[in-house]
């Protein structure tokens, strides 16, 4: 994957922008840190949810997922940029938007379904 066709899923994510973490150029959800790409190694940083699952993801795919010293006792992966592909991207993102977007962002979709289960009530009557 290039640094282009991530960008472009990173922001896909409704609340998305880019900002800054600790100084470093990053994808920030609110104020809360969502990703960001580490240009001393080309690698993204994924927050998971626990190291556990951390641990699984660095066994099952060590070509693609690593970690360096300072995440060894951090719930994150990196990501290898030229491995990753955009499918397992999505889904990793996915999770950390669930987990971090506020509920008003989440629930947005939400009025439409509220119409649409309505009207299926009303046809069932």
């Amino acid at each position: 994957m290039n640094k282009a066709a991530m960008k472009k899923i990173v922001l896909s994510f409704p609340g998305v922008e880019e900002g800054s973490s600790y100084g470093k150029p990053a994808f920030l959800l609110g104020k809360k840190f969502f990703t960001r790409l580490r240009a001393s190694d080309n690698a993204m940083v994924l927050l998971v949810d626990t190291i556990d699952e951390r641990d699984m993801l660095l066994e099952a795919e060590p070509k693609l997922f690593f970690i360096t010293d300072h995440y060894k006792n951090y719930p994150a992966v990196l990501a290898h940029l030229a491995k990753l592909d955009a499918v397992t991207l999505r889904s990793l993102l996915q999770r950390r938007w669930r987990q971090a977007a506020p509920k008003k962002l989440q629930n947005a979709g939400a009025p439409a379904q509220k119409k649409k289960s309505a009207k299926s009530k009303k046809r069932a009557d």
